[in-house]
């Protein structure tokens, strides 16, 4: 981390994390956020047939209404993930709703989906130089009658405008959302919105935009291999392992750790990596995985890898690290590949 960027991010804790994380989007959208190193060419890879120059990526929630998409492709990260975006805008829980429990490297939040929704979400994304692989990440309104019909305007409004779509179904702060990776309701929600893609791919000659599953790590036995035969046969081409947990660790030491929401941070790695694993036996190479969950080094991102992650995303590290984080990773995981022996990044997928 470099001393004016790490000078920042220290500044910046110090405040209220919902407003230092606004403070961060300003800061970036005026030119001030990091500068990448050239891409070591053991870290390209694809990703359902997206070409990454690095395999790490940033999660949604950071750039929720796609401000900052290209200034975070600039920092170093190998591909970018906006939204949460639903159709309508959407104000979210009431303030407080993030919390840093900086004892355990950990976040909660219980956001609900705030954001400016399709319009401004589409407007942003229509009007850059589409330099870099850039998703959208999208979900349902609270208070929508039929959630499954939100995913598919969010597909059909936003085609064209990005290089792949998550289904985001995990969020545990969207009342009863989770009930959509039941079996049953899944397969509804994917046949409706491959419906939608068949459709859109017709209109603009054939071409295709891949679509991404986003899931919890808080599954019951048997639940990740009726997910994976689900997104399989529906011709997902990912599925993104994990969303927040509801779980609290006995480990937790922040007094914040009662907070409602969904926690993130290092104490998500062992368990989201305990559910990518699952993922991968159930998997059996049919379908892309990527490892998300309290990525904070490059250590942790090797780890997702070699438990099956064809590329991973973070989110959490950088509220108390910064964006300069993403280099220190990128360099530690090619300094491991090679140490190893691997030629490519993709070699490593799933190595024992």
């Amino acid at each position: 981390m470099s001393g004016l960027h790490g000078l920042a991010t220290r500044a910046l804790r110090l405040a209220d994390p919902e407003d230092a994380h606004g403070l961060a989007i300003t800061g970036l959208k005026l030119g001030l956020g990091p500068r990448r190193a050239a891409h070591d060419p053991i870290l390209a890879t694809s990703l359902a047939g997206l070409a990454l120059p690095n395999a790490i990526g940033l999660a949604p929630g950071f750039d929720k209404n796609a401000e900052v998409g290209d200034a975070m492709l600039a920092a170093g990260f190998g591909w970018v993930e906006c939204g949460t975006v639903t159709p309508l805008p959407q104000a979210g829980n009431p303030r407080p709703r993030l919390f840093r429990l900086t004892e355990d490297r950990a976040v909660i939040n219980r956001m609900g989906f705030n954001n400016q929704g399709l319009e401004a979400f589409a407007g942003r994304l229509a009007a850059r130089r589409r330099q870099g692989v850039l998703g959208a990440n999208i979900g349902a309104n609270k208070d929508a009658a039929d959630r499954i019909a939100d995913y598919v305007t969010g597909l059909q409004r936003l085609w064209g405008l990005c290089d792949y779509f998550t289904l985001n179904i995990s969020s545990p702060n969207t009342p009863g959302l989770r009930a959509l990776q039941t079996r049953a309701a899944l397969d509804e929600l994917l046949g409706r919105t491959g419906e939608a893609r068949r459709a859109a791919q017709k209109g603009v000659g054939g071409a295709d935009t891949p679509v991404f599953l986003k899931v919890a790590p808080d599954l019951e036995d048997g639940e990740a291999e009726a997910i994976t035969e689900s997104a399989v046969a529906h011709g997902l081409g990912a599925i993104i392992v994990s969303n927040t947990t509801l779980a609290r660790p006995d480990s937790l030491r922040s007094a914040h750790r009662g907070e409602a929401g969904g926690l993130s941070g290092a104490p998500l790695m062992a368990p989201s990596t305990r559910v990518l694993r699952t993922f991968h036996q159930a998997a059996a190479g049919r379908i892309a995985l990527v490892g998300v969950g309290g990525v904070a080094s490059g250590a942790d991102a090797y780890a997702k890898i070699r438990a099956g992650a064809a590329a991973v995303q973070l989110y959490s590290a950088l509220v108390f690290e910064g964006p300069g984080l993403v280099g220190d990773i990128r360099r530690d995981l090619a300094a491991r590949l090679k140490a190893d022996g691997f030629r490519t990044l993709a070699e490593a997928v799933g190595a024992p």
